[in-house]
């Protein structure tokens, strides 16, 4: 089945936030900090305010006035002792002192974006730069310069995970230990869409609406209105329509709509803001600082006894909502990987830096931690003298295992690890590598195998309360996960269609209003369909149940001699029948439910990669990707391959190119534009063969997993994988990502 929602985006319908805003909004403009660390001296607003068009400018001095709340953390993880991770405040505009390259210190609104510009311009900020850190040893070190009075020495939290006793035990007792140190590169998500804010006033109701691109709005809304702008929720509509991208850092609150909410109600005017591509990367959530060094202990069979992770990560200015789990937990769910392994220890240093905060990315986590992994097995395998394939095989989960109660303290539900394994080598023709190995060589290039044994967990927020209208002309649909691309339409369409009969193409899904649905958790963690799909199941059972007491009655019999099959409700044994939708024109009805499932499954997925490595130039070509994957019950295969797709080249971007850098004195985004951060095109990758199995999860009645951030965990491991075994005989152990061309040639230049 085709998606329902292109036909309306291919012909120019799409409902995306900064398409809608209307024409007589006035212009925000969000003056954004050119310093990495300062003070804020004085803010001189007299000529800005002067010039033609300017309505007002707003500083912090005007925020904490009307008493604007701190924009909080949802999640949150505790030290050994039981304390939450320290959380400074982290306000719409920041008081006093900036703390990262694009922290916002006015906002101004004029009748024009031009005239805004111009009064941006003519503003007068007086800093006092301070020393910056941008690393987390440069503010874990004894006298760095101090972001934060809430967090002494810039620790945020020192967070642990997994039995030490245990782990040190399997240690000492190890046959083999392998050492791998890994930096995985600070990303940032440069979606199609940037964010785009816009607002209405109603006086009559005192409402203000604000329409803008996210990920889900009610958890953005009841934050907004309890915790920051304290206002009654009937006050305040958000809404979120169509949008081109998400990724997670879609997902945060962010001060630019808690700001524009807070000056409609004051100036009672419609306003609109759209963030530029620049902008973007001084203010969107970034993701990955990690730097980790793991340990994989094997004993004299190569059997895995125990991972040991020291790891610190960074969470730049301040603590992003989901922020706090990302890094830590995300780890901890993966890091056993599919293998047995008896026994984890996690231990990570989270720290505060001069830069821009950071928070899940499509992964959340996940890809470093398998990087780690899997390259610490591919190592094992060549210093233990053993095939990477033959490790992998010995060490993996079976079908027996399942639920696998990992040492890092999650449970699998339910995978054949095995069977996924196999079906890859066999789909990546391993054995023919050797002759194209051989072919590679005849020419020059060096050519390398990189397998990926990985999974994902779900997450994400489960407070969904499906609703279905059954109405004359068709059935509408509301629900609380919100669409950014992955064909929510479609796939929810689809379940009920099944489920009540009726054609997709007359199924209308509603997401993104918290006026008429004032329930939701969004969409992140890969778990849309299992959150929106099962609950809308239920709901439809609801529907049925409700439908056969009206079919009773307007059938004349008892509901017990009704039967529902293909949208039709009859009296059994007889021809006396009435459908689903002409039942409605007599009397409208519905059914609702709320999630009653477990929100965790582990999708799983083995990938195996060829490349080519031109040593002359350090050239990687990407020559084939093979990926079976095991999402669960797949509901459409279109969709699910189309997920796989996006997710590999998002995880191929990260390996290969993708880095956010600062310059590490000055706090200074050096790839700021996409003149400076490299994103994957058609030319950098192959056409995919993607293969599925299909193992139902146990964990919610419908048997789905997720799939979209699958792929995007194993596909910076396999191509490095691939990459280090071109490159192992010439002498280069491990490389970290970007696996740029300069980078490889360098490692070369270096071995020989």
């Amino acid at each position: 089945m085709n998606r329902l929602e292109d036909r309306r985006f291919l012909t120019g319908q799409g409902r995306y936030a900064d398409n809608t805003a209307p024409g007589d909004a006035l212009a925000v403009l969000f003056v954004r900090s050119p310093h990495a660390h300062a003070r804020i001296v004085g803010i001189d607003k007299g000529e800005a305010l002067a010039l033609p068009g300017v309505v007002a400018i707003y500083t912090a001095e005007d925020t904490v006035a009307d008493g604007l709340g701190h924009l909080p953390a949802i999640s949150e993880i505790k030290d050994a002792d039981g304390n939450r991770h320290r959380e400074p405040p982290h306000l719409p505009m920041p008081a006093g002192k900036v703390r990262h390259v694009g922290d916002i210190v006015a906002m101004v609104i004029a009748a024009t974006l031009d005239q805004a510009r111009d009064a941006a311009e003519a503003l007068v900020v007086d800093y006092d730069p301070l020393p910056a850190v941008v690393t987390v040893a440069q503010a874990l070190a004894p006298g760095a310069p101090l972001l934060h009075d809430e967090a002494p020495g810039n620790l945020m939290c020192r967070w642990s995970k997994g039995d030490a006793a245990a782990t040190d035990a399997a240690f000492a007792r190890a046959a083999h230990v392998t050492t791998l140190s890994i930096r995985s590169p600070r990303q940032v998500v440069h979606y199609l869409e940037t964010r785009a804010t816009w607002s209405a006033y109603d006086p009559t109701e005192e409402l203000v609406t604000v329409t803008l691109a996210s990920q889900g709005v009610q958890i953005l809304h009841r934050l907004m209105c309890e915790r920051i702008l304290h206002i009654p929720p009937e006050k305040l509509r958000l809404v979120t329509q169509d949008v081109g991208g998400g990724f997670g850092p879609k997902f945060p609150i962010y001060p630019e709509p808690v700001l524009i909410a807070w000056a409609t109600r004051k100036l009672q005017r419609g306003l609109r803001w759209t963030s530029e591509r620049a902008e973007l990367a001084q203010s969107d959530s970034h993701a990955r600082d990690l730097v980790a060094t793991g340990e994989l202990a094997l004993d004299a069979d190569g059997r895995f006894l125990a991972v040991r992770v020291k790891a610190e990560s960074n969470y730049g200015a301040y603590v992003s909502m989901f922020a706090p789990t990302i890094s830590t937990t995300g780890l901890a769910k993966v890091i056993s990987g599919l293998y047995r392994i008896p026994a984890i220890r996690i231990d990570f240093d989270c720290a505060f830096t001069n830069t821009v905060p950071v928070d899940a990315i499509r992964g959340a986590g996940k890809p470093e931690a398998l990087f780690l992994l899997e390259r610490l097995v591919d190592l094992a395998a060549r210093e233990t003298g053993r095939s990477a394939v033959e490790l992998r095989r010995l060490n993996l989960l079976v079908p027996a295992d399942m639920p696998y109660a990992a040492a890092s303290g999650y449970t699998y539900d339910a995978a054949d690890c095995i069977g996924l394994f196999d079906a890859a080598l066999a789909a990546a023709d391993t054995a023919g590598f050797a002759a194209r190995r051989a072919a590679s060589e005849a020419t020059g290039k060096r050519r390398g195998f990189g397998l990926s044994c990985h999974l994902h967990g779900t997450g994400g927020i489960a407070d969904e309360n499906a609703v279905v209208d059954v109405r004359p002309d068709r059935l509408v649909a509301r629900l609380g996960t919100q669409s950014q691309g992955q064909g929510h339409e479609t796939i929810f369409a689809q379940i009920l269609s099944q489920a009540l009969g009726v054609p997709a193409e007359r199924i209308e899904v509603r997401q993104g209003d918290t006026r008429t649905i004032p329930r939701g958790g969004g969409t992140g963690g890969s778990s849309s369909t299992i959150i929106s799909g099962t609950t809308l199941k239920r709901a439809a059972d609801v529907v049925i149940q409700r439908g056969r007491d009206l079919a009773a009655e307007r059938l004349e019999t008892a509901p017990a001699d009704i039967a529902f099959r293909d949208g039709v409700f009859e009296v059994v044994g007889t021809d006396r029948r009435i459908g689903l939708l002409e039942l409605a024109a007599w009397k409208p009805f519905g059914g609702d439910a709320v999630f009653a499932d477990k929100i965790e499954s582990f999708p799983t997925g083995v990938m195996a990669c060829e490349v080519e490595v031109d040593p002359e130039t350090g050239a990687i070509t990407l020559d084939r990707l093979v990926v079976v994957a095991d999402c669960g019950v797949v509901v459409n295969p279109r969709l699910l391959e189309g997920q796989i797709h996006g997710g590999i080249v998002h995880g191929l971007g990260n390996a290969m190119m993708e880095e956010a850098r600062y310059d590490e004195e000055t706090g200074q985004l050096l790839s700021g534009t996409l003149m400076d951060y490299a994103l994957p095109r058609a030319e950098d990758v192959p056409s995919f063969t993607v293969e599925t199995i299909a193992t139902p999860s146990p964990n919610n009645f419908l048997g789905f997993k997720g799939v979209g951030e699958l792929p995007t965990n194993g596909a910076p491991a396999a191509l490095a994988n691939a990459v280090l075994d071109a490159l192992a005989p010439l002498g280069v152990r491990h490389l970290d990502m970007p696996l740029t061309a300069e980078k490889v040639w360098q490692a070369l230049s270096s071995s020989s």
